[in-house]
């Protein structure tokens, strides 16, 4: 069985358009791959959930009858220091868990900065 003439054109034709097409989807047009987007969408839900958390230590500084001291003991010391401080007041240490997230205490020592 011989193939036609103008077969081999339009499958090379084919070809490089399926090769351009998906060249340019993944530069220009936004297009990711399964494992990006799983990485992207961890890192989205990791960020939401320490903005979620944020307000409560927040909320939790407040009730905190030496919340001004301490306040005023973190203005005095480095950065490093400050989130140890926060950690040893117990403002980031959510309700349910033992420890606190270095990252909701770097979140929430931004916050109570802008605030106090």
């Amino acid at each position: 069985m011989k193939a036609p003439v103008w077969l081999k054109p339009a499958v090379l034709g084919a070809a490089a358009g399926a090769i351009a097409l998906a060249f340019v989807g993944f530069t220009w047009g936004g297009w990711v791959t399964a494992g990006t987007a799983t990485k992207l969408a961890s890192e989205q839900g990791r960020t939401d959930v320490i903005a979620a958390l944020v307000p409560i230590c927040v909320e939790q500084s407040k009730q905190d009858p030496l919340a001004y001291q301490m306040l005023a003991q973190m203005k005095d010391v480095n950065s490093y220091q400050r989130n140890d401080l926060l950690i040893a007041a117990g403002w980031a240490t959510m309700p349910g868990s033992t420890d606190p997230d270095r990252n909701v205490v770097k979140a929430c020592m931004d916050q109570l900065a802008t605030q106090f």
